[in-house]
Formats: structure tokens, sequence, C-alpha cells
């Protein structure tokens, strides 16, 4: 996706987490980044990490909370590449301001960057999402990143790894459902209307109707988050949407506040 379309995806997720009453009222700035600036921008996150930690410890306390969130991605485990952050410290990110063109042997060719100055005025600074992936992986990333975002925002500090990356990957399954569901609907909508334009070529935008490309994709995601093996993004997700599924989101939210972890 490019940025003005990332944008308008942005909206989107933010309208999601409103119909959930999980308005995020600080306006987060959203970048696509190359993979070298966002494996740039987590080191740094990881710097201050380390700093607070060992500040922390020089006074005898345990600092258990992690500052910056990954997003990994695998079949069955997390490989160490990260394709999403949610950034808590002031820095400068180079963004995408051009669209590249793609040349001979799919090289890109064209991508202007520029420097971008993250200015700390709340606990998160901004989301950082790779650039050049697909609409539905880039809003499942999204989605989750906005979830960390919204537990700093509204103070949710001694949450397990397990416990905030478990319900970032329920609301990043909850976005996707809500677009396959979408995706039918407007399949069904539009079938009439396809038999007498059957020369245009399949697409989709936003809530439409979605190409078997997209439905596919979809499926997949969704199968990687059920079937994840790790502790923190895998056994996370599958005890957050037990508890959603059996107490309410609200609730859930509302017992972890209380007491970090998910209600049993």
């Amino acid at each position: 996706m490019d940025s003005p379309e990332c944008q308008h995806l942005y909206m989107d997720i933010q309208e999601f987490f409103e119909g959930l009453n999980m308005k995020v009222e600080q306006q987060v700035p959203l970048l696509l980044v190359e993979r070298q600036a966002l494996n740039e921008a987590l080191e740094a996150e990881k710097s201050v990490s380390r700093m607070i930690i060992w500040l922390f410890c020089r006074q005898c306390f345990v600092y258990s909370q992690l500052i910056c969130s990954y997003f990994l991605s695998s079949q069955g485990h997390h490989l160490p590449e990260t394709r999403g952050l949610c950034l808590s410290e002031e820095q400068i990110v180079r963004t995408i301001l051009k669209r590249p063109t793609i040349g001979p042997g799919n090289r890109i060719m064209d991508m202007i960057t520029g420097p971008y100055k993250l200015v700390r005025r709340c606990e998160v600074t901004a989301i950082l999402i790779l650039y050049g992936l697909p609409r539905l992986q880039t809003g499942s990333i999204l989605a989750h990143e906005m979830m960390h975002a919204y537990l700093r925002l509204k103070g949710y500090r001694s949450l397990s790894p397990q416990v905030e990356e478990g319900i970032c990957q329920v609301l990043s399954h909850l976005w996707l459902e809500s677009e396959i569901i979408a995706g039918a609907s407007g399949n069904a909508a539009s079938s009439s209307a396809s038999s007498s334009s059957s020369s245009a070529a399949p697409t989709s935008s936003k809530k439409g109707a979605k190409t078997e490309f997209e439905k596919k994709l979809g499926a997949f995601i969704k199968n990687q988050i059920e079937t994840d093996s790790s502790v923190e993004y895998g056994d996370g997700f599958r005890a957050g949407i037990q508890a959603v599924e059996q107490y309410g989101l609200r609730s859930t939210l509302d017992h972890m506040r209380l007491t970090g972890s998910f209600p049993y």
C-alpha cells in the first residue's frame, strides 16, 4: 500500500475501534517505512528499554513492562522479522515520500524517503508499518499496533507480554473477521452487477467485494494468528479470544486493567 491508501485504511481501523467503544483519542502518526528504517527504530526503542531496565534495577525495582512491541510474521512460530512497531520514544525516522517504480528483475527504483521527527506528547509517538504489503496484511498489523497504542494511552501498565500481545492479536483477528464478512456481503451484493459487466477486472476497495486473492490472504493471515505456537502471540491470542468470547471485550479489558491478566 502507498501512504495515501494507508491513511484511508488507518481511518477505517480507527472507525472499527470506535465501533467497539475503544476510541483512540490521540492522533498518532502512521508512517510507512522501509525495512532498514523499521529496524533502526526498533533498535532505538530497545536501547531505551535496556537503559530504563538498568536504572530501575539499580533502585532494586523489577521493571517488566516492554516499551516496544513486535509484530512478527511466521508460520507457526515467530521469525526475527518486524513488520510493524508502536513507538514510545522521540526519534527521527525515514518515511516513504514517493511511490517507487518496479524495474527489471523486480528491483525497486526511484523511491524517495525523507526524515520525520517524532515528538513525544503522550505515551505513543508513532506507528510504523513496513511499506509494500497488501491491504489486508497491512490492516492486520495496523490493528495490532493500534491496540498497543490504545493500551498505553489508557494506562494499562502492568500487562505481561503474553497478555498484551495476546489481546493485540485478538483485535487484529477481529478486524480481519469484519473485513472477510463485509467482503462476502459485497460479493453477494455485486453478483448481479458483475454478470452485466463481466469484462471489468475484479477489484476491491475498503469494505467492497474481495478478490479471490484477498479472500485467500485473509483466511491465511487468520490461520497464522490462530495456529501460532509461540507463548506470547499464540498462547496469548488463544487465552485472549477465549476470554472475549466468554465474557465480552469490555469485561475482558476491565479485568486486565485491574489484574493484569485475562479472566478465566
